[in-house]
């Protein structure tokens, strides 16, 4: 339970539509990078030092692709299909760095689905502030299964 309510699978293939969207804006921030950098003890400078960055192309730090992707699996897990779900296989394409304090939007579709494998395909896009596109891809979802009894208990400690 969550405040008294109780939480709910995400979709099931049933309830899932070829074309359904999802659009997810998220602001890249300090406090995220440095969260995420010290779970993964990853020191790289161009992620975090503004001197060493300055001297490189970039000219200023870049977020972690693996941070980027992060948030794509967890759209998954939170949304579309939600709780429940499982990425199966991703394939992301990096196209342009995303900079500390960006924001970007990310854009899902259902672009396919695979009853007979219990799968769906979501096409992934992101744009910076300017409408760039930096990142592109596809993701290999396992939506969530129906509960095989629901007795109002599956999902307590959820």
């Amino acid at each position: 339970m969550l405040l008294g309510k109780k939480r709910k699978l995400g979709k099931t293939i049933e309830e899932i539509t070829l074309g359904e969207k999802l659009s997810l804006t998220e602001k890249i921030e300090d406090k995220d990078l440095l969260l995420f950098l010290g779970l993964t003890n990853d020191a790289n400078p161009l992620y975090i030092q503004h001197d060493y960055a300055a001297q490189t192309p970039h000219k200023k730090p870049v977020v972690p692709p693996i941070m980027l992707t992060g948030i794509i699996t967890s759209a998954v897990s939170k949304y579309l299909p939600g709780p429940g779900s499982y990425i199966l296989r991703h394939e992301i394409e990096f196209l342009k760095p995303v900079y500390h304090y960006e924001t970007v939007e990310f854009l899902f579709e259902i672009s396919q689905i695979n009853p007979d494998e219990h799968s769906v395909e979501i096409a992934v896009n992101a744009t910076n502030e300017t409408k760039e596109e930096v990142l592109k891809g596809k993701l290999h979802v396992c939506p969530p299964y129906p509960l095989q009894c629901d007795d109002g208990h599956a999902l307590d400690n959820f």
